[in-house]
């Protein structure tokens, strides 16, 4: 039976460990930190993520996390509708909606379809070969195939792509938290000069809330709270009630990274890349975390269908270059066309074209990028 190691136990890790055991591969899962876990943060699974989970076998573990909607929408800094989003036009279009889920709660349901004897964490990967021999202090392991899935800062990148670019800051910085709030409804974000803000519902009586805010980076504030508050005091209820309900120990501030200039290839002798490491982007078309779990259903398939792995790598290489790069990309026109415009003049046109914009081009814009049906993962005749 052959091998893959998998480095870094995330969520396009775990996937791709789901799917290369349903191929038929022995699968052993290396993960750095002490313990598997996820901070305390959110993450839309948009229809091209969804199909792609059901393809690997836990789609309908999420079934319990679902919580009802009502209408959707983008106000200015006053609360002033700039568009509403038709959520029922948009299922009708792929066939379901979004589904917003807490990050540690989808790594929970992903680690629970693996054996517990897969998993390894506390494992710092110091060594990567082309030929598949995989090295930490005090232990080695041989594979057919190795996974790169360690995240933005890949480790597997810079060594195996050291003389490629690493990641560049995108010019905003996030706040993030997940809080305790008895299923809001009607919920509407917000676009102001150099600001989004992102407000949904989770199971569990929870919300999860984001604001990407342009700035320099590295700046930190001793109290994010206080900072928060001051910076959005003049902006629409809502927003500022969600600041005041948030914890201050909760608040997660991190600057927003991608890696801007693609990867000539994926693949790297036995090693392939995923997820972040292979294209990270910025979160302005909310499809980093889907694009990783379409990679996993993808090579999976590929697995599933040859046991050759420098021609599955090849094709793998193919299929998923184009499609994430070209989203990566997207991503960071949206953010500057978006939530990233300072200028008032810029601002105000973009503003007045929102107001305008049809709700069924909203949609079908989404749409468009969330239309993928994910490769059919066989399961090997016994």
């Amino acid at each position: 039976m052959a091998h893959a190691v998998v480095v870094g136990g995330g969520i396009g890790g775990l996937s791709a460990a789901i799917g290369l055991r349903k191929a038929g591969w022995r699968v052993t899962v290396l993960e750095r930190a002490a313990a598997f876990e996820e901070i305390g943060a959110g993450i839309s699974l948009w229809p091209n993520a969804l199909r792609a989970l059901d393809e690997l076998g836990v789609g309908a573990r999420l079934a319990p996390l679902r919580v009802s909607h009502g209408t959707g929408g983008m106000l200015d800094r006053r609360g002033r509708v700039l568009t509403r989003v038709d959520g029922e036009q948009f299922a009708r279009l792929l066939g379901r909606l979004l589904l917003p889920v807490h990050r540690a709660r989808l790594l929970d349901i992903l680690r629970a379809a693996l054996p517990a004897g897969a998993l390894r964490s506390g494992v710092d990967v110091t060594e990567v070969t082309a030929d598949g021999v995989v090295r930490w202090e005090g232990g080695e392991l041989r594979a057919d195939l190795v996974v790169g899935a360690d995240g933005i800062h890949s480790g597997l990148r810079s060594r195996l792509w050291p003389a490629h670019p690493a990641p560049v800051y995108c010019g905003s910085t996030a706040f993030r938290a997940v809080i305790d709030w008895p299923r809001p409804r009607d919920l509407a974000g917000t676009m102001a000069p150099g600001v989004e803000f992102g407000l949904m519902a989770l199971a569990e009586e929870k919300a999860y809330w984001y604001i990407s805010l342009v700035s320099p980076p590295g700046v930190r504030h001793a109290d994010p709270k206080a900072f928060l508050r001051e910076r959005f005091a003049s902006f629409h209820r809502q927003l500022r009630d969600v600041i005041e309900r948030t914890p201050a120990e909760r608040i997660l501030h991190h600057d927003l990274y991608w890696l801007a200039t693609p990867l000539p290839s994926y693949v790297h002798g036995r090693v392939v890349l995923l997820g972040d490491a292979a294209h990270a982007m910025p979160p302005f078309l909310g499809q980093g975390g889907c694009q990783a779990i379409e990679d996993a259903v993808v090579l999976a398939a590929l697995a599933a269908r040859s046991a050759e792995v420098p021609d599955l790598l090849a094709r793998y290489d193919a299929q998923r270059r184009p499609r994430s790069q070209t989203i990566a990309t997207r991503s960071a026109r949206a953010g500057k066309a978006g939530p990233q415009l300072t200028n008032p003049l810029a601002v105000a046109a973009r503003d007045t074209a929102l107001r305008l914009l049809p709700s069924s081009l909203t949609a079908r814009a989404a749409a468009a990028i969330a239309d993928w049906t994910p490769p059919v993962v066989s399961v090997p005749a016994g």
